[in-house]
């Protein structure tokens, strides 16, 4: 994929039930991306685990730790 210089976000709350994250991962795997940086974790300013974050070429998946559908 030639990368443009910019970057997509996509997010999902993991609880989630109306378009949960497996789905979205399933999604996002089929589009066959080359990952830059594997799944990690990102944290709260106390050190709490916000949500995972995995980079892609040309796009960021994030998930967010305790967040349903109003995610946003």
């Amino acid at each position: 994929m030639k990368q443009y210089g910019y970057k997509i976000l996509f997010f999902s709350g993991d609880t989630d039930g109306a378009v949960p994250t497996l789905g979205t991962r399933r999604w996002i795997s089929g589009l066959k991306m080359p990952i830059k940086t594997p799944t990690a974790p990102f944290y709260t300013a106390d050190k709490q685990v916000a949500g995972y974050l995995t980079r892609y070429d040309g796009m960021d998946f994030a998930t967010i730790h305790g967040a349903g559908h109003m995610s946003p």
